[in-house]
């Protein structure tokens, strides 16, 4: 069966920072979905006379699905806590938290609520820590399974610096995340992450055997965090005397390449970036997490000058929303702290084809494209009373774009389709 989708459809085919040929707007639109894949994308006029379901989302945008590059899922109940820097944060309120996600059962609940406030957000695709515990990633990957979402996720390995309950140790965070892995990785769209929490929560001996995980599954992504707090670094450089720097702990290991997503990555030297660059090593920012727990501004042009390819996530439960349009309204903002501009069409190409390059999977998600998975979100620049009255001036896509970007949340999410299927939003969410 196929369906057709009609609505003002926008994709981006290169990075509007770098060149103004970028995307394809079609103000009467429609996307061919068979077998949850694109068949062809163009005007409703040319693509109408198929045999197909129509469903019409005018006037709203269609676009790619967004891709979040790192999320906690552990945290789902920690969003919103109130007042501390990263490492008290993380033993006030996260770490307890975590505790909990050794039963099976509060995962699995956990795992549904997570991935529908994904979903009722616009998001379709996540790079997702999960808790030490393996029932936790067990939960994460069985309910986005049933979904059909493709997903990147690992449980952390901690083995010091964590409360009892919280702790591996490095054989065991070895042999736990090889039986994940053997179990879930390319199942559907599952995707597994060998996921160090961070150096501070890690021993020499357990960076090793990640790294050897690395050496043994290279298609693996490798997910971490790097540089995001001051006395994070000072404790970290503590831990490692003998490094270079922060990001040298990971490279000893043999934990960096195109596949290694280093969360946050704000306070750099210029020897780490060049290492980031001649690797391959991709930088994620997290703005709302970033500006929440004070933690810095990350400098994204920096980082393009310098070749080092990057991607833009919501970071809950340090960040402030599940949202990627929020997370992109405080990416502008600490742009413009950092005296920097940044057009709202380099802000959807960043949360959609850009963190699909973050990822590597450019080749079947983050476009609207024929032979992609059909992932989308349907926004609605008319949401609310007042995006509806500021959108009675806008006059170009950039300027509805803008006012998504600005005033936009899970409001905007008119609709939301994994491999073509819709998932609903509210309460009708699955």
């Amino acid at each position: 069966m196929k369906t057709l989708l009609r609505g003002r459809v926008l994709t981006f085919h290169a990075d509007p920072a770098d060149t103004a040929d970028n995307h394809r707007f079609w103000e009467d639109g429609a996307i061919l979905i068979e077998d949850g894949r694109i068949e062809a994308v163009g005007d409703h006029a040319d693509l109408r006379h198929h045999d197909a379901t129509e469903i019409d989302h005018r006037p709203n945008l269609i676009l790619p699905g967004f891709i979040d590059p790192h999320i906690h899922f552990p945290q789902v109940q920690v969003i919103a806590s109130w007042g501390e820097q990263l490492l008290d944060w993380l033993n006030t309120y996260t770490f307890p938290a975590e505790l909990k996600f050794a039963s099976p059962e509060h995962a699995a609940h956990m795992a549904d609520r997570f991935l529908g406030l994904l979903l009722a957000h616009g998001t379709t695709t996540a790079s997702t820590f999960c808790s030490v515990h393996p029932a936790s990633a067990e939960a994460l990957f069985a309910a986005a399974d049933a979904r059909g979402m493709a997903m990147v996720a690992g449980k952390v390995m901690m083995d010091r610096n964590a409360p009892d309950g919280l702790r591996d140790t490095a054989q065991q965070g070895y042999d736990d995340s090889r039986a994940l892995i053997d179990r879930w990785h390319g199942r559907g769209r599952l995707r597994y992450a060998i996921t160090p929490r961070f150096a501070i929560t890690s021993t020499p001996e357990q960076l090793q055997a990640a790294g050897a995980l690395a050496a043994e599954f290279p298609d693996l992504h490798i997910q971490t965090h790097l540089s995001e707090n001051l006395a994070e670094i000072d404790f970290t450089r503590e831990l490692y005397p003998e490094a270079r720097d922060y990001l040298d702990i990971y490279d000893r290991h043999g934990l960096l390449g195109p596949r290694s997503l280093m969360g946050h990555a704000i306070h750099l030297s210029d020897r780490e970036i060049a290492r980031m660059a001649e690797t391959g090593a991709r930088a994620i920012h997290c703005p709302t997490s970033n500006l929440f727990l004070g933690s810095g501004l990350f400098d994204d042009h920096a980082m393009r000058e310098a070749s080092v390819v990057t991607g833009v996530a919501t970071d809950v439960g340090g960040g402030t929303s599940y949202s990627m349009l929020a997370t992109l309204s405080e990416a502008y903002k600490i742009a413009q702290l950092n005296g920097r501009r940044m057009h709202p069409l380099q802000a959807f190409h960043w949360a959609t084809r850009g963190n699909a390059i973050a990822l590597g999977m450019e080749d079947e998600i983050g476009a609207i494209e024929p032979g992609r998975h059909a992932d989308l979100v349907v926004l609605d620049p008319r949401a609310t009373p007042a995006m509806a009255l500021r959108a009675e001036a806008a006059r170009t896509l950039a300027e509805e774009l803008f006012i998504l970007q600005i005033m936009g949340d899970d409001r905007a999410v008119a609709q939301t389709y994994v491999a073509g299927k819709p998932m609903g939003v509210g309460d009708k969410l699955r």
